[in-house]
């Protein structure tokens, strides 16, 4: 069941629609907190229609959390997969993600965004290992390779 390495048929398998448009969509916030940190006007206009908790590094370490406990709970949902002491360690891994968000937010760290890059390269390395040990779908290695270049950009911007 483990893939030591990913194989070409893993790497050119067609991702299904509905996770590739629901993730690409799952990136907007940190898009829009890039754009809204980087341009003033566009800072001045959110703050006036949608308020300042949904511009620039606030929307982004909000959703950031959000959905590192989102994707801690699809990590458990593959360690289902896993047995004995395999599936332990897959448990205790999965949980990683969200205590990291939830460190972070609570901490009162200056650089949140920074530490929050931390955490989606943490969370990228999980998507590895489960990858590896065969917990996820042949495609989920190219999707969250995708979705996490996209974040870590947005939040460098930021």
């Amino acid at each position: 069941m483990q893939r030591p390495t990913p194989d070409s048929q893993d790497m050119t398998q067609t991702i299904p629609k509905a996770p590739f448009i629901l993730g690409l969509s799952g990136l907007l916030p940190f898009i829009w907190g890039a754009m809204s940190h980087a341009s003033p006007e566009i800072m001045a206009w959110g703050a006036n229609w949608v308020g300042a908790g949904l511009l620039g590094t606030e929307v982004q370490t909000s959703y950031g959390v959000v959905i590192l406990s989102f994707m801690s709970g699809v990590l458990w949902g593959f360690a289902t997969k896993a047995r004995g002491l395999k599936a332990a360690a897959c448990y205790a891994m999965s949980v990683l993600p969200a205590l990291w968000a939830f460190f972070v937010v609570s901490s009162g760290l200056d650089s949140k965004t920074s530490y929050l890059m931390i955490g989606f390269v943490g969370l990228l390395i999980l998507d590895v290992v489960f990858y590896r040990l065969g917990l996820t779908p042949r495609w989920w290695l190219r999707l969250r390779l995708l979705l996490s270049a996209i974040v870590l950009g947005c939040l460098s911007l930021s």
